[in-house]
């Protein structure tokens, strides 16, 4: 599982010129299930991203969680983050999880958030989807699970 956190001042994804999902402060989530991930991981993933502490406390110190914003949470489903970059110059996604238990998995994350009192908006899982954002600061961050 592979997960791109990016701390924004908002975020959207459209589909179809149709705004799907949008939040103010919180946090862009680019969510990505490979096979193999387990539902130990993706609840690993879940707790570390409610309990990352990268937003500004009031002396401008990375230290205060989502939670203690108040921020939310846009998950957009991304599985071409499982392409690692090697060999050729075309990527390939074999490494990704297949569509039908993806799906199930990015609801079964999705709905993880939630149960820890974050306010989660969606992406459509399997759009083609465009996503804006700015991005605070910027941090952007890579965890995989």
């Amino acid at each position: 599982m592979k997960i791109v956190i990016q701390r924004v001042q908002e975020a959207s994804v459209s589909v179809d010129a149709e705004v799907v999902g949008s939040i103010k402060i919180g946090l862009l989530l680019l969510v990505c299930f490979e096979q193999g991930d387990t539902d130990e991981g993706l609840s690993k993933a879940v707790d570390k991203i409610s309990k990352l502490r990268i937003f500004d406390d009031s002396d401008g110190k990375m230290n205060l969680d989502i939670g203690s914003i108040k921020g939310e949470i846009l998950s957009v489903s991304q599985f071409t983050l499982s392409w690692d970059g090697s060999g050729g110059h075309r990527p390939s996604f074999e490494k990704s999880m297949p569509p039908q238990e993806a799906r199930l998995k990015y609801a079964l994350f999705n709905r993880e958030l939630r149960q820890k009192g974050i306010t989660v908006k969606e992406g459509r899982f399997g759009a083609f989807m465009k996503v804006s954002l700015i991005n605070d600061g910027p941090v952007t961050f890579l965890l995989e699970f």
